[in-house]
Formats: C-alpha cells, sequence, structure tokens
C-alpha cells in the first residue's frame, strides 16, 4: 500500500524517500553500506542466534506465560470451541 500523504511540495513520503536515498547513496560508496550493515547485524538484538542460552530463556518464558494451552483449564477450552463452532463456515451444523 503506498503512502500518498504529500508534503509542502506535493511529494508523498514514498517519493521523498527514494529522492533522499538516491542523494545518499551518490555520496557513500559500496564498502560505507556492506560496514553499516555488518555492524546493524552484530547488534541486533531481535535475533538469537548469537545467544542460544538467551533464546531458551525467551522461550521457556513465553511457555510460562503462553495462554494458549488449555491443559490447565478444560473451561477456557470447552468456551473456546465453542466460540470457534459458531465462526466457523459450519456455523450451527450438527453432527
Amino acid at each position: 500500500m503506498a503512502d500518498k500523504r504529500k508534503d509542502d511540495k506535493g511529494m508523498s513520503t514514498s517519493e521523498a524517500g527514494k529522492k533522499g536515498g538516491e542523494a545518499t547513496s551518490q555520496s557513500h560508496d559500496r564498502e560505507f553500506y556492506e560496514d553499516i550493515g555488518h555492524k546493524g547485524g552484530q547488534q541486533s538484538g531481535g535475533n538469537f542466534a548469537n545467544d542460544p542460552e538467551r533464546a531458551s530463556e525467551a522461550g521457556q518464558k513465553g511457555g510460562q506465560q503462553s495462554g494458549g494451552n488449555f491443559a490447565n483449564d478444560p473451561e477456557k477450552a470447552s468456551e473456546a470451541g465453542k466460540k470457534g463452532g459458531e465462526h466457523s463456515r459450519g456455523g450451527g451444523r450438527n453432527s
């Protein structure tokens, strides 16, 4: 979906971004972009590839916090099943 907002000069944000990117690319060489890309990848906190212990901790915390497991709450499971049945294409069919 394109952003159609225009600034004072009649330029969309997409057009302005493209123009800025082109200007910046002319003032820096390929090595500059490779270097900042490499640094960004090293600093990324969103990926656990470099820290498996942290990934394991996050997975355990996620599992503990998960509301998606109905093993400890059969009433909640039943309610979810009913809601799912009501919203399915089958609607109120009796089997």
